[in-house]
């Protein structure tokens, strides 16, 4: 009851004392309270029985009253702590009274709670604090405001990671710049940077690209289980996914070990030979350095000096040669035939370097085809060229055996016949003559006696010609020709069926001793 009339006899105090100053106004309302013009609305802001007004003003100003709750801000600050709010914030003083002032290049933004450091100092006032920043509603519905600004990086700024690391900036990054996050440790994460990874520039392995139509860089999800993730693996899976087993963070050409290496899982298995070479041998600065080995060529020099290149294009060497060793070649018979000097005969039996190497050199290309490219022509000039045709001796003899002649001998002026046939062309064409062996194929005579020795001593000389196949042929020596009847002396009576020596009789020379067939007289008394 005491209470009740207290507090009715204020309201008339103050009715009343409002009545009495009402010719005495204290001024009007600034134009942010201006709303709040009239007698009606004095206890919006004013206590009844009090002067004091900060309870009225934390009333409408919340967002004051929490962050002094809070002890946060600057209401909240040793500064402005106890004070009241009318000592700072006057009313009464008119329309354009600001309530508020302070000079922005004198204020001390620590007092905030929020010290402004790095690229912050360089900051206006109205560069933070303007509407599209303000995270809440402030009570005083302006369009500027020092309130409703949060302390988070991404209050301010835009999520350059797009939601997808920590929305605490300031763990990777210093206000004085934003690139780089000086303060990222990446010893810290999953995926330790050894080696030459130290030296990479973050977008080697952090790409940037485009999200949501803005630039992005991926740092979260990056994949590092194997080395492939980021490497091309040279090898193909061949030797499986991690890397680590031969190589290094420090260097790729820096081999762990080589022991157990399979080299059989490469693109070039070591067979024959190639097991017993040391590594250096082919790879000479390097062994992860690629080395060509498409042809043999690549590592060994062309011991044949490119003669069986063709078209620029050089041959397997393995169409001839094995791993196991450069000799003994595989270039078979059967190959030699399908080129265009086939063997046959005594050629089949010949070695290889008879006809393909000449003193240390070896000859394969440009090989003559003709027998004088490998055989001396013994006959040279004495030969017609008609039977010795383009150098070829395959007129006369064969592959088989030299001493095989098969010469057609009818060819020639001189058509053998009887004992002719088998005599051995060495002795008509062949001659000694002053220690030497002498030929002659062109130009012989084609007579008896130059070659058979006259043995009637030019008895049946006629014209200084002795046609000894008057009475002789090829086939015997017998005078199988010879007709006593057309000679000057026939034979009849007793004279027929004596043997011839009953009248013709060797002479009794000394030097010549030879048969007398040609008597001066035939008369009867040369004999009888």
């Amino acid at each position: 009851m005491k209470k009740s009339l207290k507090y009715f006899l204020s309201v008339i105090g103050l009715l009343f004392a409002i009545q009495v100053s009402a010719q005495l106004s204290p001024g009007d309302l600034s134009n942010s309270h201006a709303h709040l013009e009239g007698i009606k609305n004095c206890t919006s802001c004013h206590v009844l029985g009090e002067k004091e007004t900060t309870s009225k003003c934390l009333e409408c100003h919340t967002e004051i009253r929490q962050l002094i709750t809070k002890q946060e801000g600057y209401h909240a600050s040793a500064e402005v702590s106890g004070k009241k709010c009318a000592e700072c914030h006057g009313e009464h003083f008119g329309r354009d009274f600001q309530i508020t002032r302070f000079d922005e290049k004198k204020f001390d933004h620590n007092l905030t709670g929020y010290k402004l450091e790095g690229k912050h100092q360089e900051l206006k006032c109205a560069d933070c604090h303007k509407k599209e920043l303000m995270q809440a509603n402030v009570s005083q519905k302006k369009e500027t405001s020092f309130l409703g600004l949060g302390k988070e990086c991404l209050s301010c700024h835009s999520d350059f990671h797009q939601n997808t690391l920590s929305s605490n900036c300031i763990s990777c990054h210093n206000q004085n710049t934003f690139r780089p996050a000086s303060l990222f440790e990446h010893s810290q994460t999953k995926f330790q940077l050894i080696g030459k990874h130290k030296e990479l520039e973050c977008t080697a392995c952090h790409k940037i690209t485009q999200k949501n139509g803005k630039e992005f860089q991926q740092f979260a999800g990056v994949k590092f289980a194997n080395c492939t993730s980021c490497h091309k693996d040279v090898h193909e899976n061949k030797f499986g996914n991690d890397c680590r087993k031969c190589h290094n963070e420090f260097s790729f050409t820096q081999v762990k070990t080589i022991s157990g290496f399979d080299h059989n899982q490469t693109n070039f298995p070591l067979k024959g030979k190639h097991q017993s070479v040391t590594c250096k041998t082919c790879h000479k600065t390097s062994l992860t350095k690629a080395v060509k080995h498409s042809s043999c060529t690549d590592c060994h020099s062309d011991y044949h000096k490119q003669q069986f290149v063709k078209n620029g294009v050089a041959p397997d060497c393995a169409a001839c040669h094995t791993v196991n060793g450069f000799t003994p070649s595989l270039f078979t018979i059967e190959k030699h035939n399908q080129t265009n000097f086939p063997l046959d005969g005594a050629h089949l039996a010949t070695p290889c370097l008879f006809c393909h190497k000449t003193e240390k050199e070896w000859n394969f290309a440009n090989m003559g085809q003709t027998c004088i490219a490998c055989h001396e022509n013994i006959h040279k000039e004495t030969m017609s060229e008609k039977f010795l045709a383009e150098n070829s001796c395959k007129s006369c003899h064969s592959t088989s055996v030299w001493s095989e002649i098969r010469f057609d001998h009818n060819k020639t002026r001189f058509k053998l016949e009887g004992k002719h046939e088998k005599i051995n062309c060495r002795n008509c064409h062949f001659s000694e003559q002053n220690g030497s062996t002498a030929q002659q194929f062109t130009n012989l005579a084609t007579s008896c006696e130059a070659c058979h020795q006259d043995v009637h001593f030019k008895q049946f000389e006629v014209n200084k010609s002795t046609e000894c196949e008057r009475c002789h042929s090829p086939q015997s020596w017998e005078p199988v020709k010879f007709k006593h009847n057309i000679a000057r002396f026939r034979l009849d009576g007793e004279h027929t069926g004596l043997d011839c020596v009953k009248c013709h009789k060797p002479t009794d020379g000394l030097i010549q001793n030879y048969i007398v067939y040609k008597f001066e007289d035939i008369t009867c008394a040369s004999c009888h």
